[in-house]
Order: C-alpha cells, then sequence, then structure tokens
C-alpha cells in the first residue's frame, strides 16, 4: 500500500537473505519504525510479542525465520526443532502453522547443502500469493458494495473489528481489501473502525491505514456498534480471521462475536474475509476445539498513548493488583456468518459449501 508517497508491505527480505526487515507495529500509529530480524529467535519474539500481528503476515514472517534457521543450519534436527519452536508462537492463528507445513514438505526433500536457497525462494513465493490472496478476496468482495451502494444514497457504511488491514498480510488486507478496490472503483465508502480493546489493533492500526490510503473513516468504542446497527448506519459488517472450523465457525479477534449478535439481530449482512489458508480443514468445531490465546493482563490494566510533548509513555488504568483475565480471541457460530470471502469467491459458512471449494476431504 501507499504509506507517504512510498510503496510499502510491512515486511521487507534482506537482498542478501540473511535477515527480514518487519514494521514494527507496535511503534504505531505515532512512529513507523523499522526492526532487523536476523535469527529464527528474533522472528520468534516479533510474533509473540505482536511486532508482527495478523494470521497472513505471521505466517508469511515465521517461513522467512525457518528460511534463515536454513541459513544457519540445514540440518534436519534444525528444521524440526526450529519449526516446533515457532508453532508455539502465537497458538491460535492456524496461518502459523500452514505455513510452516508448507516449507517443511517443500524441503525435506532437498539436499542440506541446497535448503537455504530454496527455502528463501519459499518464504518469498508465500509471500507472493498471499498478496495475490488478497487481491482476489478484494475483487470478489467488491460486488458486495456495489450492490449496496446502487440500492442507497451517500457512502456504503461499512464496520471492520480489529486490524485486517495490509499490515495484517503481506499487502491488501483480508477485511479491507474490497474496501481499497472500491476506493480505486470511485464507489464512496466510509468506514466505521472498532477500537478493538485492550491492544487497540482498530484505533492504532485500522486508522492509521485507512487514513494513509484516504478511505473515510470513523473510530469507535468497541460498545458502539450494535448502537450504530440499531440506527441504521451500518450497512455490512466485514471482518477478518485467525482459523475457521471445517463447518464455518469462525475465530477472529475478541468482540467479533459480540457484533455478529448484534448484525443478526439487526438485519445487517455480517460478512469473514477468509485466506482458504486460514481453513482448519481438520476441525469441526470451532467452538470446542480451537485454542483460544490467554495474554498478559498487563494488557488490559495499561495503556500505552502519545504524551502532549511527544513522547510515547504507558500509564495504568486500573487500581494496582487488579487481577485480569485477557482472551485474545473468540468464536463466532457459523450460523452468524453471512458468507465466505475467499480468494475463489464467496460462499456459505457452511461444510457443504467449503468441500465445494476443494478444501475438505
Amino acid at each position: 500500500m501507499i504509506v507517504g508517497g512510498e510503496s510499502l508491505r510491512p515486511l521487507r527480505p534482506a537482498p542478501e537473505g540473511d535477515a527480514l526487515w518487519v514494521i514494527d507495529q507496535r511503534a504505531l500509529p505515532h512512529r513507523l519504525h523499522w526492526q532487523r530480524l536476523a535469527t529464527p529467535a528474533a522472528v520468534c519474539t516479533a510474533i509473540r510479542e505482536m511486532w508482527v500481528r495478523g494470521a497472513p503476515l505471521i505466517g508469511a514472517v515465521a517461513a522467512y525465520g525457518l528460511a534463515l534457521q536454513m541459513r544457519a543450519d540445514p540440518s534436519d534436527a534444525a528444521l524440526s526443532r526450529s519449526a516446533a519452536v515457532l508453532r508455539q508462537a502465537r497458538p491460535t492463528a492456524i496461518n502459523l502453522a500452514w505455513a510452516l507445513d508448507r516449507m517443511q514438505a517443500r524441503l525435506r526433500g532437498e539436499a542440506p547443502g541446497r535448503r537455504a536457497a530454496r527455502a528463501w525462494a519459499e518464504a518469498a513465493a508465500i509471500a507472493e500469493d498471499d498478496v495475490a490472496t488478497n487481491a482476489a478476496i478484494g475483487r470478489h468482495g467488491l460486488p458486495l458494495l456495489q450492490a449496496l451502494a446502487a440500492r442507497r444514497p451517500g457512502p456504503v457504511q461499512v464496520l471492520t473489528h480489529c486490524n485486517a488491514g495490509w499490515l495484517a498480510t503481506v499487502d491488501w488486507g483480508t477485511a479491507t481489501s474490497p474496501l481499497y478496490q472500491a476506493q480505486a472503483a470511485g464507489l464512496p465508502v466510509h468506514v466505521w473502525v472498532d477500537e478493538t480493546r485492550p491492544r487497540n489493533q482498530g484505533a492504532s492500526l485500522t486508522a492509521w491505514e485507512l487514513g494513509q490510503a484516504g478511505v473515510p473513516h470513523t473510530l469507535i468504542a468497541d460498545n458502539a456498534g450494535g448502537h450504530l446497527m440499531q440506527r441504521g448506519q451500518v450497512d455490512l459488517v466485514i471482518v477478518g480471521c485467525d482459523r475457521v472450523s471445517a463447518r464455518g465457525d469462525v475465530c477472529n479477534k475478541i468482540g467479533t462475536y459480540l457484533k455478529a449478535l448484534a448484525a443478526h439481530d439487526n438485519g445487517v449482512p455480517f460478512y469473514v474475509a477468509m485466506p482458504l489458508s486460514t481453513l482448519d480443514a481438520g476441525l469441526h468445531d470451532g467452538l470446542a476445539g480451537i485454542p483460544i490465546e490467554e495474554r498478559s493482563g498487563r494488557e488490559l490494566t495499561h495503556i500505552t498513548g502519545r504524551h502532549a510533548d511527544g513522547s510515547v509513555v504507558e500509564v495504568q488504568l486500573a487500581p494496582e493488583g487488579t487481577p485480569a483475565a485477557n482472551p485474545a480471541f473468540d468464536v463466532t457460530p457459523a450460523r452468524l456468518v453471512s458468507g465466505l470471502i475467499t480468494e475463489r469467491g464467496i460462499v456459505a459458512a457452511t461444510e457443504d459449501a467449503l468441500r465445494g471449494l476443494g478444501r475438505l476431504p
């Protein structure tokens, strides 16, 4: 995407193949800062500590992490060990395991002396595939916006949750791809941006990238979405996903389920932008089977922001010693999902529809 007149992606492989540069998303929106990752351990830290986040981007970055391991030690033991460590960095997003499995499948048959070059090329292929996937999601999602625009005056009002934009992918984003393509087509769109507590990915990331792209948007508190839907101010909800079960249950950032309930109650279409790499074909019941990451309670009791003097500081919100529970994701049952926007088209959130895409046994 374009930031400050420059075409950027959130990752930048070093030409020498010895490191990966990534946008450190912890510094946004106040500062655009790049971090150099030169070891699998650094990549693991970047994923676990959310320097990078978003299921597709996590998968691509992990692939480069495994490639860096093959540069340092291309043995079978190192391949298995490094993949296992990277896999545990974030347990919920299935793209992490998907990318590592794809890398291992490509590398197992290679002689150790050729693995470093092959691994770097395969990581690059995973990144480019993600760009093509997200562009296709946008093309398939655009007619939803066009149909709404044809039925009403003014901009199409879209609500989104968390950040499923280009910062969460290699480019385009998932939920934002139809929005960016609508903008390119001259279709008026306005986006309601959930703040997305506790890490505020909507406020700090989605609002920042929509602003950079010139897409009209308004930041709202997480609890305001239902109110807007009751007042007829939301035409469509589009969210991303971190894992989708075989029957169409959708795991996404905490708070997504509540938006789906409000949309269902108010007759607002609720769509999920779903790269097929996020489908967990071996899992039927998402409500029972998807592991929900529990993150530090400090993310809830403290918040980081920019002070009037320009410094970025962390402040405490809750009374000292307050216990805090911080589940990072929730699961929206398939019955609340109007459709899944995939790179192969829009399908119902059902096992039969997903099987029709050739993704289920």
